[in-house]
């Protein structure tokens, strides 16, 4: 990774963890937000907590894993839609729905997945092929 992008990087990492950015996920081919509030999970421990212990994932929020080729939803207490993404954030494979207590296949294009509350990756329009982008606003 080129020194620049390293420093970029960390930079919005710092902000990040500081809460000074929010984070937002965007379809640039369906030309729509599919969450507002995006939480970043690049630790091992917050990708494995993920939705864990979470009441309810309301609609404009959407959770990041990377890298992950495969999710679970064992003690997830509502279905989610997993939308699994390549590096160049392109769409390889969507669940939609996902029940609780089920294990995704595991998707072996994919390097980070997105998990959207059930139903926006339908209402979106999301589909395979799809590019995505992650965009920051500084507060």
């Amino acid at each position: 990774m080129p020194l620049i992008t390293m420093r970029v990087a960390k930079i919005i990492t710092s902000a990040v963890v500081k809460g000074d950015v929010s984070m937002e996920i965007y379809n640039i081919t369906q030309g729509v937000v599919l969450a507002q509030e995006v939480e970043i999970c690049f630790s091992f421990w917050k990708r494995f907590k993920g939705l864990l212990g979470r009441r309810s994932f309301p609609v404009g929020t959407g959770l990041l894993l990377k890298p992950c080729k495969s999710v679970h939803s064992y003690f997830v207490r509502f279905p989610f839609d997993a939308v699994f993404l390549n590096e160049d954030m392109v769409i390889v494979h969507i669940m939609e729905s996902m029940p609780p207590y089920r294990i995704s296949p595991v998707i072996w294009d994919a390097v980070s997945v997105l998990e959207l509350p059930a139903g926006i990756a339908r209402l979106s329009g999301s589909r395979v092929g799809d590019q995505l982008s992650l965009r920051t606003q500084f507060t």
